[in-house]
């Protein structure tokens, strides 16, 4: 258990997919004695990097989800957690950055920034994260760090000020000029693990003062001993760390730094910016809301003293039963006590405690405020906060994105089955992005979740993980049925099979209402119909909602009317009227012109505004009716209202249109008709429907 806070650094490792996060923690891990030989992320050996445990991962080089490990530099101890880069699996991202103290956002040094650079850059915002950024790939063709620092500050908005220097880019790319030290640095041995200090060039050394001045003069706005250090000429390097130090952790400064990880440059000087500029727990204030006192704001200090807070941020099913990832903000973590779950109110004892390195854990006995460990064998869900019964309080929850995309899944036999509802119900529990439910008129098992690639890595682990082999398709669209006009009906139930018989009849009309989906109208006077028998009407009536005579889907805005009848002393009954109401609705609804109706989304997109004619142009094709657009800065913000049975596929579509830059959500808005064209061919796909069933049988 860590007692000295000072030395302890939460960091999370994000960025645009293939910018090299998870090569930069391979590199992290090898310069820090956390392991003893380099694998690639691609390579040839077959290995595959440590953080990337999954198969999936390894195949496709990708990572699908954030893995945590911890290591030692310079006596400190970092936690550390490497987190994908697809869009896809952002909920990854945003679990890790809500526990995090701060990050290391990866710029590719050819690309620059990047679409997932905005949303990740977006995440960090919303959780106050301070941040580094580390300029990767200096070694590739088109390199240029010092272009990807400018984009910084016009895409995102940063105040980015240049620690370092290239010495030589692309194939010549050597090593690094220190700023704060003004040395050169080269890193040499078989993993750049020697690192020779010598002179700047002489050609870089004017470069370097300019250099140098510019950054004086930035990190100096946050420190006035530094101010009066550089009037008096009298500027240590202690002077230049706290300012930036002070500078980053307000969020105000961002530290660039560059290198290549595949080449082994650059990451020993990463890692002492880390400790040198980023904050540990106690520079960091953490929030709870009180239950018990209508959710009033808690401040958590870093305290091993005081009663423990801990957050569940992220869930696995491991081997050994569900692995729940924490962190702990107050108090401490002891095995074998007992902790309250203050969502479910349940108790439960603390079994194994370990820290995690990737796939693999360490057991421990405690751990103590500001610490991220795992623990094993509690049922909980993601964001469950847990204390040792003396508070009450919940962590603030972090953003969950709506899901985007949705996918029906049909198990192939018995046993896929039963093997698809396991995998299904474990990871909706894992991945709050991730959604499953059961369309009730079409009883399809639907999936939802951020893209494609999103869910084909779900379907891919059901068949690995689970052996549940499925087939998917694109969901059915909820179609409903109403009717156009008035129609009357006069309609009498008899039936006479000996003893008492069954006799109603109900007269009156059906007609639109657009105010709500189904109206009955009681107007019988008279007592032509008993009290009694009223509600049998109406529940007869109800009865024929779910299936149209159309086409079978479920109806809507109709208005029923009853305005006469009759009964018969002895025949007539409670089920006699519900047929009664029944035939009347047969008789009456093909009269009334049925129509079919389609649903409504409201799709909002926001995006760079250079992309807005792109996105216009997506929702046109889509049938889409723009409701409204708004621009705010470089972003636009595009309201239209599109059929749903167009928005299948979408998601990919707006990548392309928009180099992966917008991203968009969707709810339901309302029912509209159907166009001529669509409703024919939605007439003749249900006749082929019919006529393959009556083959059947």
């Amino acid at each position: 258990m860590y007692k000295d806070f000072t030395r302890l650094r939460n960091i999370g490792i994000s960025a645009h997919i293939d910018s090299g996060k998870t090569t930069l923690t391979e590199r992290i891990l090898f310069y820090t004695n956390r392991i003893h030989a380099v694998h690639e992320v691609k390579g040839k050996d077959g290995v595959g990097a440590t953080m990337d445990s999954m198969d999936l991962e390894r195949e496709r080089g990708i990572t699908i989800a954030s893995a945590a490990t911890h290591a030692e530099w310079a006596g400190h101890h970092l936690n550390i957690i490497d987190t994908p880069g697809h869009v896809d699996f952002t909920i990854e991202v945003e679990r890790a950055l809500r526990v995090l103290d701060g990050a290391v956002l990866v710029l590719c040094s050819v690309a620059g920034v990047q679409s997932q650079s905005l949303t990740v850059d977006r995440q960090m915002r919303r959780y106050n994260v301070p941040r580094i950024a580390f300029v990767n790939k200096c070694d590739r063709v088109g390199a240029n760090p010092l272009r990807v620092k400018e984009q910084l500050r016009e895409k995102l908005g940063h105040n980015p000020v240049l620690l370092q220097l290239p010495i030589g880019l692309e194939d010549k790319f050597a090593g690094i000029v220190d700023l704060i030290e003004m040395k050169a640095r080269r890193f040499e041995g078989d993993s750049g693990e020697l690192i020779v200090d010598g002179p700047i060039p002489e050609h870089m050394l004017e470069q370097a003062q300019a250099a140098r001045e510019e950054m004086l003069d930035a990190v100096s706005m946050f420190s006035d001993e530094l101010t009066e250090a550089i009037l008096e000429e009298r500027v240590t390097e202690d002077l230049i760390r706290s300012a930036i130090r002070k500078g980053t952790i307000s969020l105000k400064l961002t530290p660039v730094l560059m290198g290549s990880a595949y080449k082994n440059k650059g990451i020993q000087k990463l890692l002492d910016a880390v400790v040198a500029f980023l904050p540990d727990p106690t520079e960091v204030v953490n929030k709870a809301v009180d239950l018990d006192h209508d959710e009033a704001q808690v401040i958590v200090e870093t305290n091993i003293d005081r009663p423990t807070i801990a957050l569940a941020f992220k869930l696995e099913d491991g081997r050994y039963g569900q692995l729940t990832y924490l962190r702990v903000y107050q108090g401490k973590l002891s095995r074998d006590e007992f902790i309250t779950n203050t969502r479910t109110r349940k108790q439960h004892k603390v079994g194994r405690l370990v820290r995690m390195h990737s796939d693999k854990m360490e057991d421990i006995d405690e751990a103590g405020a500001g610490d991220i460990v795992a623990m094993f064998g509690i049922e909980c869900n993601s964001g469950d906060t847990f204390t040792d019964g003396r508070l009450n309080v919940a962590m603030t929850s972090m953003h969950v994105p709506e899901p985007v995309i949705s996918l029906s899944v049909k198990p192939v036999d018995q046993k896929s089955e039963v093997n698809m509802s396991k995998a299904l119900r474990r990871f909706a529990r894992e991945d709050p992005t991730f959604r499953v439910a059961i369309d009730e008129e079409s009883s399809e098992t639907i999936i939802r979740g951020m893209g494609e690639l999103h869910l084909d890595v779900y379907v891919e682990r059901m068949k690995r993980e689970y052996n549940a082999i499925v087939e998917t398709s694109a969901p059915e669209v909820a179609y409903r049925e109403a009717i156009t006009r008035r129609a009357d009906f006069n309609y009498t139930h008899k039936k006479q099979t000996g003893g008492s018989g069954q006799y109603g009849r109900v007269a009156g009309y059906l007609e639109p209402c657009e105010e709500q989906q189904f109206e009955f109208v009681d107007e019988i006077v008279g007592g032509v119909i008993p009290r009694q028998f009223i509600p049998s009407c109406e529940k007869g009536f109800r009865s024929q909602l779910g299936k149209g005579r159309k086409l079978g889907y479920p109806v809507v805005n109709v208005r029923v009317v009853i305005n006469d009848g009759a009964f018969h002393a002895v025949d007539s009954s409670d089920i006699a009227f519900q047929e009664a109401a029944r035939g009347a609705w047969r008789e009456a609804f093909d009269r009334a012109q049925p129509k079919i109706l389609e649903p409504i989304m409201k799709v909002v997109v926001e995006g760079p505004s250079e992309f807005s004619g792109g996105i216009l142009a997506t929702m046109m094709q889509r049938r889409g009716m723009i409701v409204g657009s708004q621009e705010d800065g470089p972003l636009v913000r595009i309201e239209a209202e599109v059929p749903l049975a167009e928005m299948f596929g979408y998601a990919t579509t707006l990548r392309s249109a928009t180099q992966g830059k917008a991203e968009f959500t969707m709810e339901f808005s309302r029912y509209l008709p159907v166009p001529a064209a669509i409703a024919e061919e939605l007439v003749k796909k249900a006749q082929e429907k019919q006529k393959a069933l009556a083959g059947r049988k």
